[in-house]
C-alpha cells in the first residue's frame, strides 16, 4: 500500500513537472522582465548594468526525498534575445511538495557570460538565489560574476535538501 501511494506520488510529481514548465518564448521572458521590475524597482539598475541575463519564466519544481526542477527561457546580451536555454535540476534530502518559480541570472561581464554560454554550466549547491519581493534590498554585489534572482509564482515546497542546477543553451 505505502509503494503504490509513494509510486503515486512520484508520478504526479513528474507529470507537474512537466506541465509547469515553459515553452522557450522571448514575450515570456519579457513579460517576466516586466513583473520582475515591478516587484522591486531596484532590479531595474541590474537590467540596465548586466553584460546579459538568462530569463527563465516558469521552473516547475517538485520532490518526494528526491527533487526534481525543469525550465526553459532566453539568454539576453546587451538587451537583445540571443539564445534558447534549458534548465534541470536534481537534488536530494529532505522535500516534499510542489512549486513554481521564475528565476533570473544576472551576468556583471564577458567572462561570466561566455562560461555560462559556452556549453554546459551547471551551479554548484553553495550559489544561493534571492527571493525577490518588494520588501528586500536588491543585493548589487556579484559573485563569480553572476547574480541570481527567483519568483515564487505558486505552489508549496518544504525543502532542506542539497543539488545543483544544469544549464544548456542553444545559440540563435
Amino acid at each position: 500500500m505505502k509503494t503504490k501511494l509513494l509510486f503515486t506520488l512520484i508520478l504526479i510529481v513528474t507529470f507537474s513537472l512537466t506541465g509547469m514548465a515553459q515553452k522557450n518564448d522571448v514575450n515570456e521572458a519579457t513579460k517576466t522582465i516586466s513583473d520582475f521590475k515591478a516587484t522591486n524597482s531596484k532590479i531595474n539598475k541590474l537590467f540596465d548594468s548586466a553584460y546579459g541575463y538568462v530569463v527563465l519564466p516558469g521552473i516547475g519544481k517538485g520532490g518526494l526525498g528526491i527533487g526534481g526542477a525543469m525550465g526553459k527561457g532566453t539568454v539576453f546580451k546587451e538587451k537583445k534575445a540571443v539564445a534558447d536555454c534549458k534548465m534541470s535540476q536534481i537534488t536530494i534530502g529532505f522535500q516534499l511538495g510542489g512549486q513554481k518559480y521564475a528565476e533570473v541570472i544576472f551576468f556583471e561581464n564577458a567572462d561570466a557570460y561566455d562560461q555560462f554560454v559556452s556549453s554546459k554550466f551547471e551551479f554548484a549547491t553553495q550559489v544561493a538565489a534571492v527571493a525577490l519581493d518588494a520588501e528586500i534590498a536588491v543585493p548589487m554585489d556579484y559573485h563569480d560574476g553572476m547574480i541570481v534572482f527567483t519568483k515564487s509564482l505558486g505552489g508549496l515546497m518544504f525543502e532542506a535538501s542539497v543539488g545543483g542546477q544544469k544549464f544548456k543553451t542553444e545559440m540563435y
